[in-house]
């Protein structure tokens, strides 16, 4: 994992919380420099052309069974830079409740925040052509199509990425306040480099497959966000009401991987019929 895109920028090694470390650690230059970019979409995901003329799709929906834990409320006192407008509650479990309840239309709660992604499957050809347009119009914050997490209120936004092995994410500071960029792979090094306010993104590129990557600010220990890296053009990231889709799969039968911050992973077995579009479904519990 590594740095390929910070003015001025050095690694960092663990940071505390009292000012007078942050101060040094800026005069030491480990903070990147300022002035974000605009050619760079937040949040963006690459349309993969996969180039099969009877691929199919899938449609899917992530549900939660059971009582949905209290919110957390993240204390962000600490630091007046971090605005404090209202309340604040981490997004470990975000759980809407769909439907209305009435004849026909049950109500179910879904999970959102879940990385779906195609674990095995007739997808190798594919995946290698898509690889080669991914690295071309992802390949860095240039090509305008690079993932985007930027820091607003002292939060990461989004809270949940995927990017291809091999690709970029591109990490940008919106706030008025100091933050850091530490990531944390269980495989490989870790990136950990300061960012001055309204600062220059700082892209970090991930080079193993590894899913929920955390990505940490030392200086305020309440954000957090996760990074999924996979061999796969094909994921997705289920929104708030816990919808997912995949597109441009070729015809055949999948093995399909769910995976939470909290609640674990888990497999399904589908399958994807020509110019059709197949469905889904994934049920996630308190454990």
């Amino acid at each position: 994992m590594t740095v390929i895109k910070a003015d001025k920028s050095k690694a960092m090694g663990g940071w505390g919380l009292a000012l007078g470390l942050l101060v040094g650690m800026i005069g030491l230059g480990g903070v990147v420099g300022c002035k974000a970019g605009k050619e760079v979409r937040p949040g963006a995901m690459v349309e993969v052309p996969v180039g099969v003329v009877d691929a199919g799709s899938l449609v899917g929906v992530v549900r939660f069974l059971g009582k949905v834990p209290a919110a957390v409320r993240m204390d962000m006192s600490l630091d007046p830079g971090c605005g404090g407008a209202g309340a604040v509650y981490a997004e470990q479990y975000v759980v809407h409740e769909v439907g209305s309840g009435a004849e026909g239309g049950a109500k179910e709660q879904r999970l959102g925040n879940v990385f779906v992604y195609v674990k095995s499957g007739p997808v190798a050809g594919a995946a290698s052509g898509a690889r080669n347009a991914v690295s071309q119009v992802a390949g860095g914050a240039e090509s305008g199509t690079a993932v985007v997490v930027d820091q607003v209120g002292c939060r990461y936004t989004p809270h949940l990425v995927g990017v291809m092995r091999g690709g970029v994410v591109e990490f940008r500071n919106s706030d008025n306040t100091m933050h850091n960029i530490h990531t944390m792979p269980l495989e490989g090094k870790g990136v950990n480099v300061g960012q001055a306010a309204m600062c220059k993104p700082m892209v970090v590129k991930f080079d193993t497959a590894e899913l929920m990557v955390p990505v940490r600010c030392d200086v305020h220990p309440w954000m957090n966000a996760f990074v999924n890296v996979v061999d796969t053009p094909f994921f997705a990231v289920t929104d708030a009401e816990g919808r997912f889709s995949l597109k441009g799969l070729p015809p055949g039968e999948y093995v399909l991987g769910a995976v939470h911050e909290k609640l674990g992973g888990q497999t399904l077995k589908v399958t994807v019929t020509a110019k059709q579009t197949s469905k889904a479904e994934f049920q996630f519990a308190m454990q």
